[in-house]
C-alpha cells in the first residue's frame, strides 16, 4: 500500500506522510476544504487474483493489517429490501444498507475502527478528533475497547444523547462554543502542539479507507454485483468518497466493470458540496444550520474529492428541506421499522423528488448512517408528544 495525493497525484510511501500531501496542503487554512487529501492505493492485480466469490476477503483491500485490528466488531450490517417501502415509493428494486446497527449506532464506527488499528500499528495511545457527535461517540467507543485515550472537540450544541455516549465511553470531551468548523480547527491546533493521532475526517486518509468498507459489503451482499445507484447523505463529503473508493478499488482490481451512480444528498442550508457540483465553483455554506445536525457543516473537509467522486460515477446531487427530512424520517420508520437519524432520512426525502432522474426499475440503495435514538429532540419537535 502507498498513498497518492488526490490533488497533484504525487505518491508517498506508507510512513512517509501521516495526514495530507505536504506540497498541496502547505497553504491550507482552517475554514476551507482540505487540499492534498491522500488516497490509499494497492497492488490491484494481486487483489484481483486473490479476491474470488469463494474467498471474498475484504481485508485484501485494507490499508492496515488485520493483526492490528482492535477488539471491536463493526460492519457487516444488514442489506435489505422492504416490500412496503418499495410499494409506497413506486420503486421496484429499492434496498437499504442499515449502518445504524453498528455498535455505537453510526456508520462512523468504520472509520474509527481503522484509525484505531493504525494507532496500534504506530504505537500511539491518544487519538483526537472534531465532530458534531457521531464520529466523536464512535471514536470514544472504539478507544474504550482498545484501551486508548480519546480527546474530542465537539460543538456544545451537539445532541445530548451523543454527548452522553462520549461520557459513558470515558472520552475527554472539550465542548466548543461554536460550530463543527471551529471544533475542527481546535483539534488540529491540539495535535500540532501535543501528542496524539488526529482522526479528523479526510485529514487522516484512513477515515476514507474505513468508510469504504460499507461499499465493499454492499457489493458482496448484493451477490457480487454493483447496484445501479446509491443515495448517500453528505456533510463533510467523506462517506460518499469512501463509497466511491470501494467501487473504484473493485474496478481497478478488475472485479467490476462499472461504478454505481452516486447521488449526493444534502440539507438545503448545508449545501456547499451540492452547489459545487452544480456550478463548478466552490463556496462555503453561509448558514449551515439544519435539523440534520450530523450533516451540518459550512466548509466540508472533503468537498473536492466528494464532488469528483459524484462526477466520476456519473452521479448528481440534490438538496432537501428540514420539513421534507422530518416527514421522511417518520415514513421510513413506519415502512421499515428503522428509526434513522434526520441526517440519513434525507436519502428517502431525496428519493421522493427524483422520479424523473432515476429509473424506478433499476436497483437503488439508500444508505442509512445513524440511529434516530442519537437525536430525539429533532423528531420530538415535529411530533404531538412535544
Amino acid at each position: 500500500m502507498y498513498y497518492e495525493c488526490s490533488s497533484c497525484s504525487k505518491t508517498y510511501k506508507r510512513d512517509e506522510v501521516k495526514y495530507l500531501c505536504p506540497d498541496c496542503s502547505v497553504d491550507y487554512k482552517p475554514g476551507e476544504p482540505l487540499k492534498g487529501v491522500l488516497l490509499a492505493k494497492f497492488d490491484y492485480e494481486y487483489i484481483g487474483k486473490k479476491f474470488t466469490k469463494d474467498n471474498p476477503d475484504v481485508n485484501l483491500f485494507s490499508a492496515v493489517e488485520e493483526k492490528y485490528f482492535p477488539e471491536f466488531k463493526c460492519g457487516n450490517t444488514p442489506f435489505l429490501k422492504f416490500t412496503k417501502l418499495n410499494k409506497q415509493t413506486g420503486y421496484d428494486n429499492l434496498w437499504i444498507k442499515n449502518d445504524s446497527l453498528n455498535p455505537s449506532g453510526s456508520f462512523k464506527d468504520r472509520a474509527s475502527f481503522l484509525v484505531v488499528a493504525e494507532s496500534n500499528r504506530i504505537k500511539e495511545d491518544t487519538i483526537v478528533t472534531a465532530s458534531t457527535g457521531n464520529a466523536a461517540s464512535s471514536l470514544a467507543a472504539v478507544c474504550a475497547a482498545a484501551d486508548k485515550k480519546a480527546i474530542i472537540f465537539v460543538p456544545e450544541s451537539a445532541p445530548k444523547a451523543k454527548l452522553l455516549q462520549m461520557f459513558i465511553y470515558g472520552a475527554d470531551v472539550r465542548k466548543v462554543k461554536g460550530t463543527y468548523d471551529d471544533a475542527f480547527r481546535l483539534s488540529l491546533e491540539y495535535t500540532e502542539k501535543n501528542k496524539g493521532l488526529n482522526r479528523n475526517t479526510a485529514y487522516h486518509p484512513l477515515t476514507i479507507e474505513g468508510k469504504k468498507s460499507a461499499g465493499l459489503e454492499i457489493f458482496i451482499q448484493n451477490g457480487f454485483k454493483s447496484p445501479d445507484a446509491i443515495l448517500v447523505p453528505v456533510g463533510d463529503g467523506v462517506i460518499i468518497s469512501g463509497i466511491y473508493k470501494a467501487f473504484y478499488d473493485l474496478k481497478e482490481a478488475g472485479i467490476i466493470s462499472k461504478l454505481p451512480k452516486l447521488i449526493c444528498v444534502q440539507a438545503e442550508s448545508s449545501n456547499a458540496i451540492h452547489n459545487f457540483i452544480q456550478t463548478g465553483i466552490y463556496k462555503n455554506a453561509d448558514n449551515p444550520g439544519t435539523v440534520a445536525d450530523s450533516i451540518s457543516v459550512s466548509a466540508p473537509s472533503n468537498a473536492y474529492m466528494a464532488a469528483k467522486s459524484v462526477k466520476e460515477s456519473d452521479g448528481f446531487s440534490v438538496t432537501v428541506s428540514d420539513d421534507e427530512i422530518m416527514i421522511a424520517q417518520r415514513e421510513l420508520a413506519m415502512a421499515t421499522g428503522i428509526f434513522a437519524e434526520p441526517s440519513c432520512s434525507t436519502v428517502l426525502a431525496a428519493l421522493k423528488k427524483l422520479k424523473e432522474q432515476l429509473n424506478p426499475k433499476e436497483q437503488i440503495v439508500l444508505l442509512i448512517t445513524g440511529s434516530g435514538l442519537k437525536d430525539i429532540d429533532a423528531p420530538l419537535k415535529y411530533s404531538h408528544l412535544n
